[in-house]
């Protein structure tokens, strides 16, 4: 839910007392236009804070948990599951491990955090979002119940969570709803969806390497297989989508 207008002046004031509206656009890289609407429409989003909190040098956590919507945020980090930091280590970074793993070694005692024989240390992973970090997110919390619980305490219809699932992308107030009905941290669908960082989050740097690290070869095979099947489902759709597509067209002449 966008944030009340009269809370963001509020906080405004306290973060830039002395600072033009114009000088915060600037320096939080938001067009004059974009907050000017928002703030007659009197409904702030979220990104607008996040941008001009770290344009001031403020944490965007604790700039969010100022709204009453936001408040459980505030306080210490909670750490995020092992289970949620591998859901963000992307396919791409997943499937590379594999490959340096132990089929490709022919060391059955190594694990992806430690360098094989004769191999180079993998690079560092990638920083989330990425492609299925929200789909990830969300499968890696959810007990087969979770969409029902989100939908009953926001109101919002199954089909349309699921729907923002499917584009892989989460507005703000789901994702803080779904953290609180999985019993989570409550800063996990923040990174996910790309709202905060994994610092601003106060996930310690090397946190995803060291759950992936944490997966026996055959769990980290699985869990690639899933991915792999995941994106297979994902491209059969879009090649669908598009020969009907091209079918109306040809129809159409």
């Amino acid at each position: 839910m966008p944030l009340s207008a009269k809370a963001f002046q509020r906080w405004l004031n306290g973060v830039a007392p002395a600072v033009s509206t114009a000088d915060v656009c600037r320096l939080a890289g938001i067009k004059r236009t974009t907050l000017a609407q928002q703030l007659v429409r009197g409904k702030v989003a979220e990104s607008s804070v996040v941008a001009i909190s770290r344009a001031f040098g403020s944490n965007p956590l604790e700039a969010l948990s100022f709204f009453d919507n936001y408040r459980v945020l505030a306080g210490a980090p909670v750490a995020p599951t092992p289970k949620e930091l591998v859901s963000q280590v992307s396919t791409d970074d997943l499937l590379r491990t594999v490959l340096a793993g132990p089929l490709a070694a022919g060391d059955a005692g190594y694990f992806p955090g430690t360098p094989a024989p004769g191999r180079a240390q993998l690079p560092a992973l990638s920083a989330p979002p990425h492609r299925t970090s929200v789909r990830n997110w969300v499968d890696a919390v959810d007990d087969g119940e979770l969409r029902h619980r989100v939908s009953a305490a926001t109101g919002v219809a199954a089909q349309n969570y699921s729907a923002q699932l499917s584009a892989n992308r989460l507005a703000p107030e789901l994702a803080l709803a779904t953290s609180i009905a999985a019993g989570v941290g409550p800063a996990g669908g923040l990174v996910a969806s790309g709202l905060v960082t994994e610092p601003e989050a106060g996930w310690p740097a090397d946190a995803r390497s060291r759950a992936l690290s944490s997966l026996s070869p055959g769990d980290l095979s699985a869990l690639a297989g899933e991915r792999l099947q995941a994106l297979g489902r994902a491209l059969r759709r879009q090649e669908h989508d598009q020969r009907q597509t091209e079918r109306i067209w040809e129809n159409l002449g």
